[in-house]
C-alpha cells in the first residue's frame, strides 16, 4: 500500500496544526502557436488558448481540496516566455500582451500568471529588448501578471548588459507602482540558470522543452519540519538530517497525490512536484525558525549558512525518494517579507543583505522579496544582481533576485504588501558605488566547468 491509516492521520495533523499545504497547482501552457504579426490578433489568440486550456483548473483544484481535505492555496498558470511568442509581432511594446494575460488569468480565476519573460543569458533579440522595456508599464497596468528575465547561465556566463538594463527596469517598475510601495517589483524576478518547470511565482514560465500543456505542483511545509525538529532537541546533526528527510518524504507524497489527481481530472500530463519549503508570514510557518530550532539564536548569526545547507540537502533527499518527478526549485526558500522569522531577524539586526547573499549559496533560490531604500541607484541594484548571478553560474545552481527599491522609504521602515507577500523591513545597502563596474557591459565568461559534456 502506498498510503496507510497511520500516515493519513499524521498528514491530517500536519494540515490541521502545522501549516502543511499545497502552495500551488500551476498549469503550464505553450503559446508558441499564438504567434502573429498583428499584436492584437496575437493577444486574442493568447487569451483564447489560455481560457480554453485552463477553464477547469480552479474548479478542479477546489474539488480536490474538498474531497481530500488538503488546502491548495493558489491555482496559477505559466506560459511560454512572451518574448518568444511575440517575436513575429510588428509592435514596439508588448504591454497589450500583458493585458491579455491578465484578462485570461481573471477569467480563469487564477491568482497569478507567469511568463511575461525573456531569456537573455547570452544576448538579446529585438523581441527580448521590446519585452524587457515593456516590463515597468506591463506590471503597473496588470494585477496578476508576473515577469522574469534570465540574465546568466553556467553554460554562457553573465550578460552584464542585461544586468545593467535590469537594474534600470527594476527602478522604473518601482516608480510606476510607487502608490503600492513598489509592488510591481514583487512580481519581477531576475534569474541565473532559470528552470523550465518552476511552479512558483513570480519566476514561473513554461519552457520550450515542456509539453503542450502540463500540471506542476508546488508543496510547502516549513511548519511541519519545524514541528518535527522539536522532537530531536540536542541530537546530533545526523539525526536532524534524517528527521527532515522523513518529513520531506511525507510532504512530497501528498504533493504527488494531488498532482496525479489534478492531472487525471484535467486530462493534462503530470510534470513535477516542486518540494520547496516556501514560508508565509504566519507564525509557525517559517524557514528562519527551523534554523533557529537547530540551535541558532537568531537567523543570520554565525552558523546560519551551515544550518540552511543541511536543511536544503535533506529536503531534496527526502523528496526524490517520494516521487520520480521532483523538479522546479525544490528546497528551502528565504523570502524576507514572506517569512515571519526572517522579518524578525532583519528587524533585530542579525540578518543583513551580505548574510542573505551567503545563504543563497546553499538554498534553492536567491535574494527574495527584499526591500531596500527607494533611492538605491540602478547600478547598485545591477551589482546585487551580478553578485547573485555569479553564485548561480559558478555553482551550477538556480539563483534569483526579487528586490524592491521601495519609493520614499528609508532603512528601518516597513513596506506592507499583504497576503502571502507579507511585509518587508527596508534593509540597508552598501553606501559605496558600483557604477564603473556595471558600466563596463559585455559578458562575464562562463566558468571552466561549463565545458563539461
Amino acid at each position: 500500500m502506498l498510503y496507510n491509516p497511520k500516515d493519513i492521520i499524521s498528514t491530517l495533523d500536519m494540515i490541521d496544526n502545522q501549516h502543511l499545504d499545497v502552495r500551488t497547482i500551476t498549469m503550464g501552457i505553450s503559446l508558441l502557436d499564438c504567434a502573429d504579426e498583428d499584436i492584437e490578433k496575437c493577444a486574442q489568440k493568447i487569451y483564447d488558448k489560455i481560457c480554453k486550456k485552463a477553464e477547469k483548473l480552479v474548479e478542479t483544484g477546489e474539488q480536490i481540496e474538498r474531497e481530500f481535505g488538503i488546502p491548495i492555496v493558489n491555482k496559477r498558470i505559466s506560459v511560454t516566455p512572451i518574448s518568444l511568442v511575440a517575436a513575429a509581432c510588428k509592435a514596439e511594446s508588448y504591454v497589450p500582451l500583458a493585458v491579455s494575460l491578465d484578462k485570461a488569468a481573471k477569467k480563469c480565476g487564477v491568482n497569478f500568471i507567469g511568463g511575461f519573460s525573456a531569456l537573455v543569458n547570452k544576448g538579446f533579440t529585438e523581441s527580448d529588448l521590446k519585452l524587457i522595456n515593456s516590463i515597468p508599464e506591463a506590471l503597473a497596468v496588470t494585477e496578476r501578471v508576473c515577469s522574469s528575465v534570465c540574465v546568466a547561465s553556467t553554460k554562457s556566463g553573465i550578460n552584464m548588459d542585461a544586468v545593467a538594463l535590469m537594474g534600470n527596469i527594476i527602478k522604473k517598475t518601482a516608480e510606476r507602482t510607487a502608490d503600492t510601495g513598489g509592488f510591481g517589483c514583487a512580481k519581477l524576478v531576475v534569474f541565473a540558470n532559470a528552470v523550465e518547470d518552476n511552479p512558483f511565482m513570480a519566476g514561473a514560465f513554461h519552457g520550450v522543452g515542456e509539453p503542450e500543456c502540463v500540471i506542476n505542483v508546488g508543496v510547502s511545509g516549513p511548519g511541519v519540519v519545524y514541528h518535527a525538529l522539536q522532537s530531536c532537541k540536542g541530537e546530533p546533526f545526523d539525526v536532524v538530517a534524517e528527521t527532515i528527510k522523513k518529513t520531506a518524504f511525507k510532504i512530497t507524497r501528498m504533493g504527488q497525490l494531488v498532482a496525479r489527481e489534478a492531472s487525471e481530472r484535467l486530462g493534462v500530463p503530470f510534470g513535477i512536484v516542486d518540494l520547496s519549503l516556501a514560508p508565509t508570514p504566519a507564525k509557525g510557518d517559517s524557514v528562519a525558525r527551523i534554523l533557529e530550532e537547530m540551535g541558532i539564536e537568531s537567523c543570520g548569526t554565525h552558523g546560519t549558512t551551515a544550518a540552511l545547507a543541511l536543511l536544503n540537502d535533506a529536503v531534496k533527499k527526502g523528496g526524490v525518494m517520494a516521487s520520480n518527478h521532483v523538479g522546479g526549485l525544490s528546497g528551502a526558500f528565504i523570502p524576507v517579507s514572506e517569512d515571519e522569522g526572517m522579518i524578525a531577524a532583519a528587524q533585530c539586526g542579525s540578518l543583513k543583505l551580505d548574510k542573505l547573499e551567503a545563504m543563497t549559496c546553499v538554498c534553492s533560490v536567491g535574494l527574495d522579496m527584499i526591500a531596500v531604500p527607494g533611492d538605491t541607484p540602478a547600478s547598485t541594484l545591477g551589482a546585487i544582481i551580478a553578485d547573485e548571478a555569479a553564485i548561480g553560474v559558478v555553482n551550477c545552481k538556480t539563483t534569483a533576485v526579487r528586490i524592491i527599491p521601495a519609493p520614499g522609504k528609508k532603512v528601518g521602515e516597513i513596506v506592507e504588501f499583504g497576503g502571502l507577500l507579507g511585509s518587508a523591513p527596508v534593509m540597508p545597502v552598501h553606501p559605496f558605488g558600483s557604477d564603473e563596474f556595471i558600466a563596463r557591459g559585455g559578458r562575464i565568461p562562463a566558468p571552466m566547468h561549463s565545458l563539461k559534456n
